[in-house]
């Protein structure tokens, strides 16, 4: 049967031609993360494999391209990229970028005072995108091939002469050309710093030649640097802020509606740049997911791209070749044809790697090729201090210490105080110097004061503040230097005279403000307690000098009210945002809403902040995902951000005359609140993510003199001797849970509700009022037991609550009546009962097990049964004297009843009960330590289980990204939370990796009666395994001993963590047997190192752990505190070590914690203080 074309074309068929074909390009699975093809589509491909260039195809390529470099730098080149590839597989390294070796060879031709190893590196930044050992393995190859790590001869001048569409750039003598754009750009503050001139220089010798990355840690001067190479090649900026949930499309296109409700696409600022011959400038590249990036690869590898329009953009070269072959310009353009500009640059802004596992390194392969690589490191101490008089004028003498400090932490080989080193960067210290030089005087600008709040030290885990504090000693930063806090906050009030603010000895003028501003000034309930009046002036400090302010604490501690109560002061209108675990980069900019067909978008409260120069408050930061969270940086640090919906703010004074651009007010300023970073709080590190471009305050519970004030206020008629209690009781237990002893930060929102209902109910009992709050903890037995104790230690009558008899408080106040009656049932032998599958309550009787007031059967409130079974259902009790009134053989039966189900419990473990009361011996006073242990656990568990968001669904939540989708008429418009997908490119985390090495000498049994070191080291290891159960996927340990006789002997094998009361009982009874008939002698050294060894060669593990458990009986064996912390440093960068003494003679095991490095070493000779210990380990390691 025939059909006419007409037909065809009415059923809308068009037939496919048969020179049709279809090229795939990918890459092998087994090497390369990703899906393999499913085998009905690899069965319709023929595949091809292509094999790399050899070396003397790629030598003879590069020769024909290049007429100034000699043949011996080539091969040099070439043998360097060949051996790293080569050991890319053994090293786990990146695959070397052959494909840039083009560039490299053009950069030598360029300039050739170029050094062969400055080359290299701008194509394989391998200080910066390889850990530790890879470096080393790195340069041992570099040594053994006999080639110099020399760096090129310093630039002294760089200047540049802009002249039609070219740019001039001399480097000294060193020309180059480059096209540019004509443009006026604004004048950056750029300091020229002999190392930024370097880099700068380095940066514009890549720029030339291709698309450039800048690597360097946060605060270090990337973005003034790129300004500065801007403004000297004549360029325009198209800044575009990365975040992780960025799809292929966002960086390309957006699908938009015009003003009649069509759909169109919008250019992103990356195709703009490729359009005008712009620069786009990639912030936080580091960011972007895996899975986006080959989206670029085109673009930068080709100079080609096709948009999802339609359009087609082509580099100039082939564009002029279709323009030689006939094609007019018009032509081209009205096919979608466009050219992009030999100006057009990327340059990628990222962060060196960080993880000491190279699985999180987020350079790919892939990545690699894409562009030219320069580092920026941090500036050293006379740089840091030429650049902060330049910025700051004259330094306060306190600066001087700051910036040794800075440098300790950059250097240090702790790795506690290298991963504080960013806290401390350039940016912040600028920041600080700034303060300084505004209030030289104010007794507020303690330098100790400052950097309690600049690294949050009250938040900080214990043996990080701890390693802090003495490196900040050791920078002559004492702490007797702040200054007496009771003292210091007397004497300060709050006043406005003349229009003029003032807190403390700080003023500030007041401008008018309109009524519809007014409106927007926050009032609030707020009493001028001496320390939040300190804490407010601080704030005004900061807010003056023109910082953004962030603020961090725990819950209740008053950062509401202090922000409040600032912008009522100041008379500053506020705008409120609420970020939450939903929140995304595109509600956080704008609102969209459908009406009449249409997408309309909404300013949201931060973009009405911007336009009307409002403060933005930012509240539950934390809660926000981090890559949410980062969007705001730039808007912070320059004024700059891209909305969703296509427009995009700039900064104060750049002129935005296009309706698409919002210039930012000079009085817009963001303060942020967040809860305090760790655990026992389940958000995200906020401070940790974007805290360097705020001015930072830990905000903390009142003092206790001024929380008695504050106190006061909300009960005035309250005696002051209760209001004393509850103060001194509240301390204590906020104090235990810094210590870890609690989980829960109790603070002063707790005893204000206290307060506020004993104001109003001034006859309530203690004991009924304290539940409110305390409620929470009933079922942990443990804590409460904790928490009753400080109360009854601090005088306030809550015997009732802490005996659990709520249920007799409450009953005074009903009617009791009581019925007494007997069954009059006799019972005729004990027995189990049937189960009802139903579990419907069963009362009085003898046919089911789990009733109740019946006979006979397993039970409860009955008579004659064996033991006590528990359903769940209402008890109903038996009196005593009928369940006393039972016949004798009864009582027997049912005793030896109850005795074969407990012996039956035993043997199914294989345990006999001496055994267990032996092992309970060592277990059961432990058990506020397991369950504080498995709670921390638990939350860390939690944290890692939190499903993600899967867009592209056809059902779910409708995703906001994708309403245009919905009008133009796809389905798959929704997003739902699902656990993340095995196959995807997430990076899934592997476990941490625990070894416990326990101390089982002779000398542990001989003085086991002397200190009981052994028992008590016996009682931790049933701890640890105890704990840890269950929780093999977040923590793989294994246990071993060293002794007189061995370094390793094997107790607790990885990952086969005992099951059962017998298996742990079996563990440690094997241990002191050994510790009672092992030779004597110590292998505590040998023990740590290969401890530390063992745990540097597993590659299956994330953090390792090594514990080690001694009786600081060292000098017997002459061995030095020195050789025992070199043995646990070691040289494996993924593992730290721990000692652990848990006997001592004399003061022994502290004169080795004094000699020992701050941190890695505890004298423990209370077992209940074991777990906080082990808490701070974890807190600093693996947490």
């Amino acid at each position: 049967m025939t059909h006419s074309q007409r037909q065809l074309d009415d059923w809308g068929l068009l037939r496919v031609s048969e020179d049709f074909r279809v090229v795939a390009i990918g890459l092998p699975t087994q090497k390369y993360k990703g899906t393999p093809l499913d085998p009905p589509l690899r069965s319709r491909f023929q595949s091809r494999n292509i094999i790399s260039c050899t070396f003397e195809e790629l030598y003879e390529n590069l020769q024909k391209f290049s007429t100034c470099v000699s043949p011996s730098a080539l091969k040099q080149l070439l043998k360097c990229a060949f051996t790293l590839q080569a050991a890319s597989e053994e090293l786990k390294l990146p695959d070397f970028p052959f494909h840039n070796l083009r560039q490299g060879v053009q950069m030598m031709e360029n300039n050739p005072q170029l050094t062969m190893y400055d080359v290299l590196v701008s194509l394989y930044p391998y200080s910066s995108i390889l850990i530790q050992e890879q470096q080393k393995r790195v340069e041992e190859m570099f040594t053994n091939m006999s080639f110099k790590r020399i760096r090129t001869k310093d630039v002294q001048r760089i200047s540049s002469c802009a002249k039609a569409l070219v740019v001039d750039v001399h480097l000294d003598e060193v020309l180059i050309s480059m096209p540019c754009r004509s443009s006026t750009l604004l004048n950056g503050k750029f300091v020229d710093l002999p190392h930024q001139r370097q880099v700068l220089a380095a940066l514009l010798q890549s720029y030339v030649v291709g698309d450039v990355c800048l690597l360097g840690e946060k605060g270090v001067g990337k973005t003034t640097l790129i300004t500065e190479l801007l403004r000297i090649v004549n360029q325009i900026p198209e800044p575009m802020m990365l975040y992780e949930d960025m799809t292929s499309r966002d960086l390309i296109q957006q699908r938009v509606t015009n003003e009649v409700g069509d759909t169109i696409w919008r250019d992103s600022p990356l195709i703009r740049a490729a359009k005008t011959g712009s620069v786009a400038i990639l912030n936080g590249i580091q960011r972007l997911h895996r899975s986006t990036v080959p989206v670029l690869q085109r673009l930068i590898h080709d100079r080609e791209v096709q948009l999802c329009d339609g359009t087609r953009l082509l580099r100039q070269d082939r564009y002029q070749a279709l323009l030689q072959d006939g094609f007019s310009k018009s032509q081209l353009s009205e096919r979608n044809v466009l050219p992009i500009p030999d100006s057009f640059r990327i340059i990628a802004l990222g962060e060196p790697l960080k993880s000491k596992n190279a699985q999180f390194n987020w350079l790919t392969p892939q990545l690699l090729s894409m562009f030219l690589y320069q580092e920026l490191r941090p500036l050293q101490q006379n740089e840091e201090q030429e650049l902060l008089i330049q910025l700051c004028g004259e330094l306060h003498p306190n600066m001087n210490k700051l910036m040794m400090l800075a440098q300790l932490l950059r250097n240090s080989k702790n790795p506690l105080l290298y991963g504080l080193a960013e806290t401390l960067s350039t940016r912040r210290l600028i920041k600080i110097g700034r303060r300084l030089k505004a209030y030289p005087s104010s007794n507020l600008n303690d330098i100790y004061d400052i950097l309690q709040h600049t690294f949050l030290m009250k938040f900080m885990p214990s043996l990080s503040r701890t390693v802090l504090e003495e490196a900040m000693m050791e920078a002559g930063i004492d702490k007797c230097t702040k200054k007496n806090w009771c003292n210091d906050e007397e004497g300060r009030l709050i006043s406005v005279v003349n229009n003029k603010l003032r807190i403390g000895e700080t003023e500030m003028e007041l401008s008018e403000i309109s009524r519809d501003q007014q409106s927007k000034v926050p009032s609030t309930l707020f009493y001028d307690m001496p320390q939040h009046v300190m804490m407010l002036e601080r704030l005004l400090q900061d807010f003056i000098i023109g910082e953004h302010l962030l603020l961090v604490g725990n819950q209740g501690v008053g950062k509401n009210k202090l922000v409040d109560r600032l912008l009522e002061l100041m008379r500053r209108p506020r705008e409120y945002l609420q970020l939450h675990r939903d929140t995304t980069v595109h509600s956080l900019t704008v609102q969209s809403t459908l009406s009449d067909g249409k997408v309309v978008f909404q300013d949201s409260s931060l973009v009405k902040a911007v336009k009307f120069g409002h403060v933005l408050v930012i509240d539950e930061a934390d809660k926000a995902p981090v890559n949410v969270s980062c969007i705001l940086r730039t808007l912070i640090e320059r004024g700059e951000m891209v909305l969703s919906d296509g427009r995009m703010i700039v900064p104060f004074g750049a002129c935005a005359k296009s309706p698409n651009l919002i210039e930012t007010h000079a009085n817009f300023r963001v303060i942020v609140l967040a809860n305090r970073p760790g655990y026992p709080f389940l958000g995200n590190d906020f401070f940790a993510a974007v805290g360097d471009v705020f001015s930072c305050h830990a905000i903390d519970n009142p003092t206790p003199r001024s929380e008695i004030y504050l106190l006061q206020r909300y009960g005035p008629s309250l005696p002051i001797k209760t209001l004393t209690m509850l103060v001194n009781a509240f301390g204590e237990l906020r104090s235990m849970a810094d210590e870890g002893l609690l989980n829960y930060p109790y603070s002063t929102r707790e005893v204000i509700s206290i307060v506020k209902h004993l104001e109003r109910y001034p006859k309530e009992d203690m004991s009924e009022l304290v539940g409110n709050v305390f409620d929470f903890d009933r079922y942990n037995p443990e804590t409460l037991e904790q928490i009753t104790n400080v109360l009854a230690k601090h005088g306030l009558s809550i015997d009732v609550y802490a005996r659990n008899e709520m249920q007799n408080l409450r009953k005074k106040h009903k009617i009791k009546l009581s019925i007494e009656r007997h069954s009059g049932l006799d019972v005729s032998g004990p027995k189990f009962g049937k189960l009802d599958p139903k579990n419907a309550p069963h009362v009085g009787g003898n046919t089911w097990a789990g009733g109740s007031g019946g006979r006979d059967t397993a039970g409860l409130g009955g008579k004659g049964g064996p033991f006590r079974f528990d359903k769940g259902h209402t008890v109903h009790q038996l009196s005593d004297e009928e369940k006393a009134n039972i016949p004798q053989e009864i009582k027997r039966a049912a005793r030896e009843m109850n005795r074969k189900a407990y012996e039956q419990k035993l043997k199914e473990i294989k345990m006999s009960a001496l055994d267990y009361s032996l092992y309970a011996q060592f277990s059961k006073a432990n058990q506020k330590q397991v369950q504080q242990l498995r709670s921390i656990l638990e939350a860390m568990q939690t944290k890692d289980n939190e499903r993600q968001w899967q867009k592209y669904q056809c059902h779910g939540d409708v995703d906001d990204t994708r309403l245009i989708e919905g009008i133009a008429g796809e389905k798959n418009i929704y997003r739902r939370r699902i656990d993340a997908n095995p196959w995807s490119n997430n990076i899934h985390e592997k476990p941490n990796r625990l070894k416990l090495v326990v101390d089982v000498s002779g000398s542990m049994y001989r003085f086991n009666g002397y200190d009981g070191r052994l028992d008590r080291q016996l009682e931790a290891v049933v701890m640890v395994m105890e704990a840890f159960e269950g929780y093999e996927k977040k923590i793989v340990f294994d246990i071993v001993g060293h002794s007189g006789e061995g370094w390793e002997l094997p107790f607790v094998p990885v990952g086969n963590c005992p099951k059962n009361a017998k298996e742990r009982f079996e563990i440690i009874r094997m241990m002191h047997a050994h510790s009672q008939f092992c030779w004597s002698g110590d292998s505590t050294l040998k023990a740590a190192r290969e401890a530390c060894s063992v745990l540097g060669a597993e590659v299956d593990y994330d953090n390792g752990v090594v514990v080690l458990l001694s009786d600081a009986n060292l000098a017997r064996y002459a061995i030095s505190p020195k050789d025992l912390a070199e043995a646990l440093s070691g040289s494996e960068p993924k593992v730290k070590g721990y000692v652990i003494f848990i006997g001592s003679f004399a003061e022994e095991a502290n004169k080795i914690e004094n000699e020992m490095p701050m941190g890695q070493s505890f004298v423990c000779l209370d077992l209940t203080k074991l777990p906080q210990i082990l808490q701070q380990i974890f807190a600093s390691s693996i947490l």
